[in-house]
């Protein structure tokens, strides 16, 4: 097509999801905005916006912030966006097609991208009040408004949308269950094994899961609403609130209507080139096409090669689409999960190499062929490896597949790291960058950074799985060219944490701006600093104060400017403005008189109670003016704070021991109270926590700690570097068979070591698999002194126990620094007016409004096809 002045040709986009927004994009980048009129037909309020993402509007993200489509862009490619004004019908003969609001445009080429609908299985009572989809931001408007009056909460569906709609609800403070036909959770991304770790891990959230039954009939009151649901197997579940989420439908009634060819399960048939069978003019991309390999893409991923070959062929240039990876790695209620290749070992003669724990909610399987090939894989509760094992796969490893599912701790994990790859190992496979492109960034593009290699290949700009490999391929290729890789801690300074530490304990620095004009960058110098040194430096200075004479309490003078948001007031900051308050229960142990403390403050000031796994009692909900007044009177009956705002020592769990416990061989109650006390307000890289366990059984959890201690009946074991949250580890076994005195010998040296060596925000899990020669170099410094330093990090530790003071002690007793708690520096008198409260089940909880998305309110007309609006 050739474009004139006067009538350019013109293209029409009838859907404006993700996919059509890459279409969009890629006319773009190949100059046909220049030369085409483009016309987008959006059925949705918005523009495109990030629907992967849909339930993170549930922890805080606004449409806004869920948008991909950025404004400036439309407007500079003279696009012509129209939103809330879908197309409704299309008459090929004349090359129009008619929107809703009756503007009829004729076009040179159309595109259809109208994605997908919620399948909504024909039971009874489908339909009644209460009944919701989990598709699109109304949809979720809806369900938050209509859970403000439920209690309990249903999903039909136990995949990757309907676990996430069950961690919605669950957020929304309703008791949630989940339904599955089939026999497992997940049943396209995971087998029964994975199920199996992946079913444990959600029960274990207070979510209730039935799988292997479907449901009959959804049931409702007098008054037409939902009472309940009516399973196969006769059984009946309570609920006021239904979300189903059982799979997608190809939206394809449009090409329907207008004759184009559609597949026997629906989907717009196209060919190679995403042209439809039917019209060579009319395209279809996304989730409505059925692609010439016989399947209809439900990823991202596919979606936007089936957008890049539609472009691509408009503009004359070689394409295809004959099919796609649908390798997919998630985080679902906060579990990784991930799948690659032939998961589930459809192949011939093939074989699985499978490590599970299902205790830790671990299940890692590989397929592999008898040549040793990699053909694909699950990974359930730890998908730090995916990256470099979906790039491998096709090819045969160079270590054995054994060695790369055993976790770190479990063995001798082999580290193989993205070097490993060949050129042509697809990296980025929504955007299919492989590592040689990434690498010619680099070399030929002169890209230095992560964000210049992002912008100039797409990797890493869709679903973010490989943002991790993508940084390791960059530095490692500076490296190889020679090019000397800044890795100074921020602009601010070119020494890292540690080097900082070592300058500060050396040279008695006691203040952040003495270190920034010593030892900062020369441009940084007289300045003030910047977000990632400020608090790191803080760090570092509270945490050496007793050695080189600084102040140990975080909000005096300079260092109050240093610190964290939750550090400003010695509080979490929480989602509606207000704070938590959390008093320290060493061992989880706590007299009654302590008990009715807690209540009775709880109860004066309308706070929000909860146990936590910490084994201590949180109450949140308090006002900033209020925390003074509450502490006040939680330091007068004799407790510390908890410091569950700061990068310290949170918390020692502990099981009942041999006190009470049958099983018990050691007081663990007793040892995990002296811990706690003895590190107490130790300011430390990132959080700490512990736990002890009085047998093998391991009912405290201790190998999930950053130290953790196991009893024997000859002592204790000490394991080190464990992590329980959102990238799980067990931890390694340090030393076995402790007396008293030589755990907590062994523990002073482990934690000031770590301190002195780690990075900023750097687990302990983390900086144990970094650090050079990992545990085995961490053994030989701290249990055989192998540096010669042991003295000094014992002394060092021995500094910070003889010089704790409780931070909230000292705030309540002092008038000046009472004066930072107020909402407002000019009316110090006056609460914050934002902070609401609404009562629910006996308690409070935050009042937080719906969002309000600067819309016109649909009418019925307006509504989705699938979507529904109670």
């Amino acid at each position: 097509m050739t474009a004139t002045p006067a009538h350019p040709p013109t293209i029409v986009l009838v859907g404006h999801g993700m996919v059509g927004q890459r279409f969009l994009e890629a006319l773009a980048e190949r100059g046909l905005t220049g030369t085409h009129r483009v016309v987008v037909l959006c059925e949705e309020p918005r523009p495109a916006y990030d629907r992967v993402q849909l339930t993170s509007y549930f922890s805080g993200r606004t449409p806004e912030d869920l948008s991909v489509t950025d404004l400036a862009f439309i407007e500079e490619h003279g696009i012509e966006l129209r939103v809330g004004d879908p197309a409704k019908t299309v008459d090929r003969a004349a090359r129009t097609v008619t929107a809703r609001s009756g503007l009829v445009v004729g076009y040179d080429v159309l595109v259809l991208a109208t994605g997908s609908y919620p399948f909504v299985p024909p039971v009874p009572g489908k339909d009644a009040e209460g009944c919701f989809v989990y598709r699109t931001i109304e949809d979720l408007l809806a369900i938050e408004e209509y859970a403000k009056s439920a209690t309990t909460g249903a999903v039909v569906g136990g995949g990757l949308l309907g676990l996430e709609a069950a961690g919605a609800l669950k957020g929304l403070g309703l008791t949630s269950h989940i339904v599955e036909f089939a026999p497992r959770l997940m049943p396209v991304q995971v087998d029964d094994g994975g199920g199996a770790a992946l079913l444990r891990t959600i029960e274990g959230m207070g979510l209730s899961v039935h799988t292997g039954v479907g449901t009959q009939e959804i049931l409702t009151g007098a008054d037409g609403a939902v009472t309940g649901m009516r399973l196969s197997d006769g059984s009946e579940l309570a609920t006021d609130l239904v979300v189903f989420s059982a799979g997608v439908r190809p939206r394809d009634q449009l090409a329907r209507d207008c004759g184009l060819t559609v597949g026997e399960r629906g989907g717009i048939s196209v060919d190679e080139r995403c042209r439809t069978v039917t019209d060579e003019r009319v395209f279809a991309i996304g989730e409505c096409a059925l692609a010439a390999d016989g399947r209809v893409y439900g990823l991202v991923a596919p979606g936007y090669e089936q957008a890049e070959t539609a472009a691509a062929t408009i503009a004359a240039q070689e394409a295809s689409f004959t099919g796609a990876d649908l390798s997919t790695k998630l985080k679902l209620l906060g579990v990784d999960v991930a799948s690659f290749g032939d998961a589930h070992g459809t192949a011939e003669d093939c074989l699985d190499v499978v490590y599970s724990d299902s205790r830790a909610g671990l299940y890692k399987k590989l397929v592999v062929g008898r040549d040793g090939t990699l053909l694909g894989g699950i990974l359930v509760g730890d998908a730090e490896a995916y990256g470099t094992l979906r790039a491998f796969t096709g090819s045969v490893p160079p270590v054995s597949p054994e060695s790369l599912v055993l976790p770190a701790g479990a063995g001798a994990p082999a580290q193989l790291g993205p070097s490993a790859l060949p050129d042509d190992a697809v990296i980025c496979s929504c955007h299919n960058v492989t590592k040689g492109s990434i690498r010619g960034a680099v070399t030929d593009h002169a890209c230095t950074t992560v964000p210049e290699v992002k912008k100039c290949t797409k990797a890493g700009t869709g679903c973010g799985s490989c943002v991790k490999v993508l940084g390791q391929l960059v530095t490692a290729e500076l490296e190889a060219s020679g090019v000397e890789v800044d890795k100074g801690l921020c602009g601010c300074f070119a020494q890292t944490r540690e080097e900082l530490y070592e300058i500060v304990l050396a040279l008695r620095v006691t203040s952040f701006r003495e270190l920034l004009d010593g030892h900062g960058r020369e441009g940084a110098r007289g300045g003030d600093g910047c977000e990632v040194c400020k608090p790191a430096v803080g760090s570092i200075i509270a945490s050496l104060a007793p050695a080189i004479g600084a102040s140990g309490y975080v909000l005096e003078g300079e260092q109050a400017a240093l610190q964290d948001t939750n550090d400003h007031f010695l509080a979490n900051l929480q989602r509606n403005g207000s704070y938590s308050v959390v008093p320290r229960i060493p061992g989880g142990e706590i007299a009654p008189e302590k008990l009715i403390v807690i209540g009775e403050i709880a109860r004066d000031f309308g706070l929000y109670t909860k146990i936590t796994g910490g084994q201590r009692i949180d109450m949140f909900g308090a006002r900033v003016e209020q925390l003074p007044v509450i502490w006040a009177r939680l330091v007068d009956a004799g407790f510390e704070s908890g410091h569950a705002y700061g990068k310290s020592l949170r918390t020692v769990k502990s099981c009942v021991g041999q006190t009470w416990c049958r099983y018990g061989v050691q007081d663990s109650v007793r040892m995990a109270i002296d811990l706690e006390l003895r590190y107490r307000g130790l300011r430390s890289p990132h959080k700490l926590k512990s736990a002890v366990s009085g047998c093998a059984r391991e009912c405290a959890e201790a190998q999930s700690k950053d130290f953790g201690v196991i009893a024997t009946s000859n002592g204790w074991n000490l394991y080190v570097g464990g992590n329980g949250g959102a990238t799980p580890r067990h931890a390694d076994l340090l030393a076995q068979d402790l007396s008293d005195a030589e755990l907590v010998r062994l523990i002073d040296r482990f934690l000031m070591f770590y301190i002195r060596t780690a990075d900023k925000l750097e687990r302990t899990s983390t900086w144990l698999e970094r650090i050079p020669g990992g545990l085995d170099h961490v053994r030989d410094v701290v249990v055989h002194d192998s540096l010669g330093i042991c003295d000094e990090l014992e002394s060092l530790m021995r500094a910070h126990v003889s010089h704790y003071r409780d931070e909230w002690a000292e705030t309540v007793n002092d008038p000046e620094k009472l004066a930072r708690f107020v909402s407002f520096v000019n009316a110090p008198d006056t609460p914050d007016p934002v902070v609401g409260f609404v009562p629910e089940r006996d308690q409070m909880k935050p009042d937080l409004p719906l969002l309000s998305i600067g819309v016109r309110r649909p009418s019925e007309e307006d509504l989705l096809e699938g979507s529904t609006r109670r």
